[in-house]
């Protein structure tokens, strides 16, 4: 079967407005839904991050109440601790897209922190968007297409519709108010429309062969469509 390459953040923490570190990393069920899907469809999964560090999971999403309760968070925390392409990650720098048949990027904050700025993972994502090849990113993963800047400044996805976390949400969860910046108000600015959807409900958008989610509880539907997209 095929590569299916995951992009994550290498970051532990988000920088606040106010210089404070809030600790963070990838969100558990945005990786453990569609490693589980793909894996069951018999594919090979890669992960890569910045420098190749191993990924940090937030500790929140490893909560009873972020995954409908302590059964599922410990199956979750299960699937993560045996996971061994999370402990074996390649470095981000070194990645050949014609590797992989398939991108996906899992969320969390960690990426507002990291991808939002990372040149090498903005030209992987630019490419992919250009290979045709199935790509996805959930939630607040989206935050790295703000590094896919064309030679003209513009923005490679500048036009796609996409869903990612909304204000709402980030309003909800208890941070807008401390945060440097919104997704939401970001990609807008960048020209990306994002289509918003109902606050922690599965939001699925699929934009040829771009495929994004809203927030957590989308990371499963956008996994079950990036599939379809493999055949």
């Amino acid at each position: 079967m095929s590569k299916i390459l995951f992009v994550m953040t290498g970051a532990d923490h988000w920088t606040l407005a106010d210089g404070t570190q809030h600790p963070t990393g990838y969100w558990a069920e945005e990786a453990v839904a569609p490693y589980e899907a793909f894996k069951a469809a018999g594919h090979e999964i890669v992960v890569a991050t910045p420098g190749g560090v191993v990924p940090t999971v937030d500790k929140g999403s490893l909560a009873a109440e972020a995954n409908g309760g302590q059964e599922n968070a410990d199956r979750i925390a299960g699937v993560l601790a045996s996971a061994a392409e999370l402990q074996q990650p390649v470095r981000l720098e070194d990645v050949n897209l014609d590797d992989y048949a398939a991108v996906f990027y899992p969320g969390g904050h960690g990426p507002m922190e990291d991808l939002a700025v990372d040149a090498d993972s903005g030209r992987l994502l630019t490419l992919a968007l250009e290979s045709g090849k199935p790509l996805g990113v959930v939630c607040h993963a989206p935050a790295a297409l703000l590094a896919a800047t064309k030679a003209d400044g513009s923005n490679a996805f500048a036009g796609r519709r996409v869903a990612a976390f909304t204000n709402a949400e980030e309003t909800q969860a208890g941070l807008a108010d401390k945060a440097k910046w919104l997704l939401q108000d970001r990609l807008t600015e960048a020209g990306v429309q994002v289509d918003v959807a109902e606050p922690w409900a599965p939001h699925v958008i699929v934009d040829g062969n771009l495929v994004t989610g809203q927030n957590p509880s989308s990371s499963a539907p956008l996994a079950v469509e990036l599939l379809k997209k493999l055949g």
